[in-house]
């Protein structure tokens, strides 16, 4: 005979284990989507970086009737004057932010694959407002924080997918910990102090850590609560956020630390 209480439990189980399956191919869309979206935003950076700087004086571009030179034997070329002397360095700087706040107003109405665009546009975008980090840090040390970054980056989204602590308590407190950051840089920008910009990297570096552990529970959460709804569309569309937020605590992480470690070129 059989037992009732097992042929009562196994479409439960059924939906645990299909539910289960389905998070983790989630979960791998959402890294898989950050990761190119990181490879796009470097291999801009590298390559703009590359156009906008020149060892050759000949090919340098002459300001007021001196070449325009940024290190020892590094001169900007016409195309980087424009990008980061002229008045479009503005646009260069806050297009990834004004993309953002975009891309939460329009989400809602975009196809999964829309937003999957989206979101490699911007990385695109980010990878130009990024590339002055080649004109300021040498290669060898960039790459460094980077991998310092990813190894950071690795155990603190595993630590958040895994826990079975809350930490909704703990993303509150963050959330309003990188307002009173934002507003600190804001006010920096006309103090310009020294001592208060070391204290900025030391939380920003503390509040994106706590951030990639956070979102990345949230993300898993967002997908369990409506996984048995069955709505794909969404689910690629909470994907591309989910890679997105990952993609911010990164890249903001990644240039905290580099203000620490990053070797600044002659």
């Amino acid at each position: 005979m059989a037992d009732y209480t097992t042929i009562r439990a196994t479409p439960a189980g059924a939906q645990a284990a299909r539910i289960d399956e389905g998070l983790r191919a989630h979960m791998n869309k959402v890294y898989g989507t950050m990761s190119v979206g990181m490879l796009i935003t470097g291999a801009a950076a590298w390559a703009i970086s590359g156009l906008a700087v020149t060892s050759d004086p000949s090919a340098a571009v002459q300001v007021d009737g001196a070449l325009a030179q940024i290190g020892t034997n590094d001169y900007l070329t016409s195309f980087g004057y424009a990008l980061y002397a002229s008045p479009l360095k503005w646009v260069v700087m806050f297009l990834p932010l004004l993309m953002v706040f975009g891309f939460s107003a329009v989400i809602n109405r975009l196809s999964a694959a829309a937003a999957q665009t989206f979101f490699y546009v911007y990385a695109l975008a980010m990878g130009a407002s990024l590339s002055s980090i080649f004109l300021v840090f040498t290669g060898t040390s960039i790459a460094q924080v980077f991998l310092i970054t990813a190894i950071a980056f690795a155990g603190l989204s595993l630590y958040g997918y895994t826990t079975k602590r809350d930490l909704s308590a703990m993303g509150t407190f963050l959330i309003m910990g990188l307002i009173g950051l934002v507003v600190a840089m804001i006010v920096n920008i006309f103090l310009a102090s020294a001592a208060m910009a070391f204290a900025i990297s030391v939380i920003g570096v503390l509040i994106f850590a706590g951030l990639t552990a956070y979102d990345t529970q949230n993300i898993k959460a967002i997908y369990v609560a409506h996984a048995a709804q069955g709505d794909t569309e969404w689910l690629g569309k909470a994907a591309v956020m989910g890679a997105l937020q990952l993609y911010l605590d990164f890249i903001n992480m990644f240039m905290f630390l580099l203000q620490f470690f990053g070797q600044q070129r002659d």
